[in-house]
């Protein structure tokens, strides 16, 4: 149960609760799920109870004892539990729920999270003449459009040279009357580092505007070239790398992906030094990460997942655990990234209505750093054959890579599925 289905199973309930003259209150249009707070439990918390019940002349309390044997019933929830003033805290089906949502983020690929209709509202977005101010406001914009809205960016001032070297456009310039005040206003960049973020480029000079909070000073250096695993941007772009060899692999041992449960017979345990932390390369040194030095080997290809000689060129598929590692069982590793890709949703209808692109920048990079390790498991290993299991491992791979691309898609940054 994805955390859209699980939103409409509550407002079912809430429905039934009303049918049976339980509740007397109109149905919400919609139900929020959030991973519980401080004092819940679960997999979701949703605040319906709250919600309504001041209008059904109740407590909250009341409200949710009414709506909870409407929830327990239900497939895929194994129990609700009250916490606090009546939030209702949801657990789930974990290998049912880890199922669907794999299966609902590769029917939906890169627009998994959007809005699946216009919602009727018409947003301005109005900028001063600031380079970072246009940028947002951009980005927020698409993230809008994906909720359904409607959006005119507008700014007071506009350079060509930002088009040119950083993608960005608006759909007019010039002072707005008096009714239309400026209503997107980030720290801006100054002046003086004004060249130093054009000779980034696009992607990193878009990453170097939106990643850091709006009222935050951006950083302008050459960190966000750097390819290593203290770069954000790199991480987020590699982990997508990887997910994309892993289907060009996957194709060459003749399986392609269908979820199911990730867990059991499979290729190994991933290790927690899963993320990169050398120089933009395919080619992984013994734990399994790019060679640190600082030299790039090649690009993420076909042989991107095998064992490393001791040169660190891959000669075959991986064979254990690397010596001097912690293993990170798959089991525990797994639902992490599987929580993280559910929250995608979440993160964006926040972001939109926050004019906040850094949350989603953000979540891109949670994304990757939790799904790092997972890819190191995905391909069989010696002379295993594929298996259920890694057609599974395969599906949440090609499930992370849409959800890295989308993300990075609505910050205007490329996601090469080579590095």
């Amino acid at each position: 149960m994805t955390p859209v289905e699980l939103s409409r199973t509550v407002l079912h309930a809430v429905r039934r609760a009303v049918d049976a003259g339980e509740l007397s209150v109109a149905v919400p249009t919609r139900a929020v799920v959030a991973p519980p707070g401080p004092g819940g439990c679960g997999d979701y918390a949703t605040s319906i109870a709250l919600q309504l019940a001041r209008p059904a002349g109740q407590t909250p309390v009341r409200v949710a004892e009414v709506l909870r044997p409407y929830l327990v019933g239900t497939d895929g929830i194994t129990d609700v539990v009250l916490t606090g003033p009546g939030f209702l805290n949801i657990s789930l089906d974990r290998a049912a729920a880890g199922v669907g949502l794999v299966g609902e983020i590769l029917r939906r690929g890169a627009r998994y999270g959007y809005a699946e209709q216009p919602d009727g509202r018409v947003v301005q977005l109005h900028c001063p003449r600031d380079l970072r101010a246009v940028v947002v406001a951009e980005a927020s914009a698409r993230l809008l459009r994906s909720q359904g809205a409607l959006v005119r960016v507008t700014a007071e001032g506009f350079e060509d040279v930002w088009t040119s070297v950083l993608g960005v456009t608006v759909d007019a310039v010039g002072v707005a009357p008096a009714a239309l005040p400026v209503n997107v206003r980030p720290v801006p960049v100054p002046a003086s580092e004004t060249a130093d973020l054009m000779f980034l480029g696009r992607d990193a000079g878009r990453w170097a505007l939106l990643h850091p909070a709006a009222h935050d000073r951006p950083r302008t250096g050459g960190e966000h070239l750097v390819q290593r695993e203290s770069n954000p941007l790199f991480r987020v772009r590699y982990a997508h790398a990887r997910a994309r060899a892993a289907t060009r692999n996957a194709a060459d041992l003749g399986f392609t992906a269908e979820p199911g449960p990730v867990t059991g017979s499979g290729s190994g345990t991933p290790t927690r030094s899963g993320t990169p932390t050398g120089r933009a390369t395919g080619t992984p040194t013994r734990s399994g990460t790019p060679a640190g030095s600082g030299t790039p080997n090649g690009p993420v290809t076909g042989s991107d997942t095998g064992t490393p000689t001791r040169s660190g060129t891959p000669t075959g598929p991986a064979t254990g655990t690397p010596a001097g590692t912690v293993p990170t069982p798959l089991a525990d590793a797994a639902p992490e990234l599987l929580a993280a890709l559910a929250d995608h949703p979440r993160v964006l209808a926040a972001a939109a209505e926050h004019r906040a692109p850094d949350r989603l920048a953000r979540h891109l990079v949670a994304v990757a750093d939790a799904a790092l390790p997972f890819l190191l498991t995905v391909l069989p290993r010696g002379g295993e054959k594929p298996s259920a299991a890694h057609r599974a491992r395969l599906a949440l791979a090609e499930a992370v890579g849409a959800v890295l691309a989308g993300g990075l898609d609505l910050l205007g940054i490329d996601a090469p599925d080579h590095l």
